[in-house]
């Protein structure tokens, strides 16, 4: 009995600290932001990775969608980064959608200004449903407006990408 309460709190505590619920004080959240905002921005995030063996965004996007997801590195460009804290980031993919990139268990962050320069992911693509919650939630990071979040009404399927390192290049 008392191990399964300790279950559960264990699975509240790791859900309260999410990025869509967390609540950090104020001054822990500018120091982060302050830091990942003026990082020098080509480098590396999270786990080192090399260069080698990345494959292009249109062999993931094969891979997805015959296997259910792709594990492994691929390149692409930086489109929008999460303005509070760099926690997420967007890149296009070739079939005209746009990838939302999260960082595993929250571990690492991304600048906040560093939307335009080339990149290197390494980590786990998946074909899933992102929820009308958590859509808002992202255009509320995005910086839109509160009549933009607002008319978000449905569901998304889409690839999403939880890397574990990524590589920032320097602007060709």
């Amino acid at each position: 009995m008392k191990k399964s309460y300790l279950v559960i709190l264990g699975l509240v505590i790791a859900l309260s600290t999410s990025c869509q619920n967390q609540k950090a004080d104020s001054a822990v959240e500018e120091v982060v932001t302050e830091e990942s905002s003026t990082k020098e921005i080509p480098g590396k995030y999270g786990a080192d990775l090399e260069d080698t063996g990345v494959v292009s965004p249109s062999e993931m996007i094969s891979v997805v969608e015959k296997e259910g997801n792709f594990e492994g590195k691929i390149a692409g460009e930086i489109k929008e980064v999460c303005t509070k804290k760099g926690c997420w980031l967007t890149m296009d993919l070739p079939n005209g959608e746009s990838m939302r990139v999260t960082f595993k268990d929250y571990g690492f962050f991304v600048p906040t200004t560093s939307q335009g320069y080339p990149i290197i992911l390494e980590g786990v693509a998946v074909l899933t449903e992102t929820d009308v919650e958590t859509l808002r939630h992202y255009a509320e990071d995005g910086g839109m407006s509160k009549e933009e979040v607002a008319a978000i009404t449905e569901p998304k399927r889409e690839i999403t990408f939880e890397a574990v390192g990524v590589m920032i290049k320097e602007k060709a």
